[in-house]
């Protein structure tokens, strides 16, 4: 078994979350969504998040706008919803029932 793949796969399995947690507070542009994720030491790659990105916007999680940026291209900001938090705090709870019942599992004693 690959234990590379599991890693990646278990990465892949919170990255909706972690991209929606982002969002939560502010809008951001894909850049800065992949250096908060990078700086929590969560490793993605641009190919990974742009399809998530056009799907939570899709399912009308996440809605966009344009702004002019002063050092290039404009900028397509990405921000939630009120569906988006709704399903962002759904997620939440979730999140935290899980990590308690594995907590629960590993670190039996």
């Amino acid at each position: 078994m690959n234990i590379e793949n599991t890693k990646a796969q278990m990465r892949k399995g919170v990255l909706e979350f972690c991209i929606l947690s982002v969002l939560k507070d502010k809008e951001a542009y894909t850049s800065e969504i992949l250096d908060t994720l990078k700086n929590a030491k969560l490793l993605v790659v641009e190919g990974t998040v742009y399809p998530l990105l056009t799907r939570l916007k899709n399912d009308e999680l996440l809605s966009y706008r344009w702004e002019e940026s002063t050092s290039g291209p404009p900028r397509k900001y990405y921000g939630l919803t009120e569906e988006g938090q709704i399903f962002l705090n759904e997620l939440n709870s979730t999140w935290t029932e899980l990590s308690d019942a594995v907590n629960i599992i590993t670190i039996q004693k």
